[in-house]
């Protein structure tokens, strides 16, 4: 019978994983921060990916430097938005949004990660009509509904969305009031587990047999990419889990 990973082969993995995860948290700091300034009081998007990194357990010495290069305080390179739109296989529809300092090698890799798994790009606006950006605060089963639903409601929350399945709960917000209903929650002392501004679709498609192996291997293909900073697509997740 063969050997499992080694304790030391895991913790390389566990390492390199958190070491990719904390290189696209440092490029989303680095964009808010040119793009809205430094003062995360003053700059939502930059305070949304500050809490993004603290919750990874990146230090604060580490944004501060993220900071600071991005507002030219210290040397640093310049990343820019790019975002890709196609299909996965099975009529999937897939958003890839990117922070790249060079796009020409970004999407070629995107372009890969597409054909090599059975799907394609398409043009901009493809897909993205099938999608809602929305803010989304999210509980684990066991989390209590009514306690949830009150403070939510007192935040200004659009919706509040409880999975029988399991009893998880998602506060849904704007992007622009994700920020105010997050804090109001965890002043009302109910943090949620995750919480981030993403995109939905507004309906969902069930794949199965090869098709669903197809759309799993894309998603993490894509998802892997250095320059790859978000993946969403309409593909029912219990498609896909397991595989």
């Amino acid at each position: 019978m063969g050997r499992g990973p080694s304790i030391e082969g895991r913790k390389n993995a566990s390492d390199a994983k958190r070491g990719k995860i904390f290189t696209k948290i440092i490029r989303e700091i680095s964009v808010a921060a040119r793009g809205g300034g430094g003062d995360p009081n003053n700059n939502p998007r930059l305070r949304t990916a500050m809490d993004k990194g603290m919750a990874a357990n990146m230090s604060k010495d580490v944004i501060e430097r993220a900071i600071k290069k991005a507002t030219g305080e210290l040397e640093g390179v310049e990343y820019e938005e790019v975002r890709y739109e196609g299909y996965a296989p099975g009529g999937v529809a897939v958003i890839v949004d990117c922070l790249t300092d060079n796009r020409v090698r970004t999407v070629a890799d995107v372009r890969h990660a597409f054909s090599r798994n059975g799907g394609n790009m398409g043009t901009e606006g493809s897909v993205a009509f099938m999608f809602k950006r929305l803010g989304v605060l999210a509980y684990a089963p066991g989390a209590s509904e009514e306690a949830i639903t009150e403070a939510a409601i007192d935040a200004g929350a659009d919706d509040i969305a409880v999975y029988p399945e399991d009893g998880a709960i998602d506060v849904i917000t704007t992007p622009e009031s994700f920020l105010a209903v997050k804090e109001a929650m965890e002043a009302a002392a109910l943090a949620p587990d995750h919480a981030e501004i993403t995109f939905r679709a507004d309906n969902d498609i069930v794949v199965e047999g090869d098709v669903a192996l197809q759309v799993k291997k894309l998603l993490d293909m894509l998802e892997d990419l250095d320059d790859v900073q978000g993946v969403y697509s309409n593909v029912d997740q219990a498609s896909i889990e397991g595989l």
